[in-house]
């Protein structure tokens, strides 16, 4: 298989230095993607390679800044998806897609997608939806918590070694 490329949706992501400190274990390549409005240099160190012709044993960083319309950043992934690569989302549209080319996604809480179960995940979001245009109120997502940080370090663990693998 071929190496992985672990893909971060930097739009609001609180576990980007996280996700990049398991690739540099894993050896693994980053791309960080987000819009224009973002500083998305901040999460990468000075030390960190920025290009292939650079990389420590595999690892490198590099940026992918996108336009500020809406859902950019998350086409500009699947634009350069390969199936081995893991992408890390809150979005649940950007998983779909991402499952879609047959690659991994997992959220910033730990969750991994699941192709069985994505679509009802789509349909859920898209009631709720309706439900907040037509003026109603729907619950908002839980605090994010040390555990929420904790089962994200694990379960992307077992992504990239399963990938490498």
């Amino acid at each position: 298989m071929p190496q992985p490329t672990l893909f971060i949706d930097a739009d609001a992501c609180p576990v980007t230095k996280e996700a990049l400190a398991v690739a540099r274990r894993h050896h693994v390549p980053v791309v960080i993607a987000g819009n224009t409005t973002q500083n998305l240099e901040r999460h990468i160190k000075t030390s960190d390679p920025r290009n292939l012709a650079d990389a420590h044993d595999g690892f490198w960083v590099d940026v992918l800044q996108c336009g500020v319309g809406a859902d950019s950043a998350d086409f500009a992934i699947v634009e350069n998806l390969q199936p081995s690569d893991v992408v890390v989302t809150q979005d649940i549209g950007l998983a779909g897609m991402v499952l879609g080319r047959d690659a991994a996604a997992i959220d910033v809480r730990g969750h991994i997608y699941d192709k069985a179960t994505i679509d009802m995940q789509l349909f859920i979001r898209h009631e709720k939806k309706k439900i907040r245009r037509s003026g109603g109120r729907t619950k908002g997502p839980a605090a994010f918590e040390d555990e929420d940080r904790e089962r994200f370090l694990r379960n992307l663990e077992k992504l990239l070694h399963n990938k490498r693998n």
